[in-house]
């Protein structure tokens, strides 16, 4: 009966091992792909702050980091 319970926990143990360390090695599908595409930088024409152009807010005189800059600049 001991050497049944020392082989069932040994391969327990085995089990354990085996599966932690397939955990470590990277698989083909879990490949990391970037969260989002690169977009193109602009400053903004009051304070020079770098932002991405689809957050920019659009005036006449150019591209600001808020509607508070491009009233102010265009005010």
């Amino acid at each position: 009966m001991k050497l049944l319970l020392m082989l069932l926990v040994l391969l327990f143990a085995v089990w354990l091992w085996r599966s932690a360390r397939q955990g470590k090695v990277p698989h083909e599908s879990h490949k990391k792909t970037p969260l989002h595409e690169p977009q193109d930088m602009v400053d903004c024409k009051y304070c020079g702050l770098h932002l991405p152009q689809s957050e920019a807010v659009e005036g006449r005189l150019g591209l600001y980091c808020s509607t508070e800059h491009r009233q102010r600049a265009e005010g």
